[in-house]
């Protein structure tokens, strides 16, 4: 479950460098409501003409619950985001755009996975951007 969140993670840092899924394999480890989540940030940046530059990082991933008994097994995540290497950028202004002053660092998310017959897949991914790690 952890690699199918790393690998989700690795396909979002690719569109996101970009702001367009297209020639991603997103649509391999996010079901539609994480997948929906992340079309909307892609779409707002589109909007923008922003895309991001550097990446986002996770680490630390860790399960922290786990249900293999029920007849779709699940799993709980909790991450640490360290945006210290992320910049957003505008492709129209051809400049860096300076992240919020209150925008923290490090943070930690949340990420909910269920066990498909083609694998582990992210259902759910939550920022918690209150919420140091």
């Amino acid at each position: 479950m952890l690699a199918a969140f790393d690998a989700m993670w690795t396909e979002r840092t690719k569109a996101y460098a970009k702001a367009d899924a297209k020639g991603t394999r997103l649509e391999k480890y996010a079901t539609l409501d994480a997948l929906g989540r992340i079309r909307n940030d892609l779409d707002r940046m589109k909007a923008a003409g922003t895309v991001v530059r550097g990446e986002s990082r996770q680490e630390h991933a860790t399960v922290t619950a786990l249900d293999l008994t029920s007849k779709t097994p699940k799993a709980t995540i909790t991450t640490c985001v360290d945006l210290s290497a992320y910049e957003q950028y505008s492709t129209q202004k051809k400049a860096v755009i300076p992240l919020p002053t209150n925008q923290p660092m490090r943070y930690a998310a949340r990420a909910t996975l269920e066990k498909w017959p083609a694998g582990w897949m992210v259902t759910t991914y939550t920022p918690e951007g209150g919420r140091p790690c």
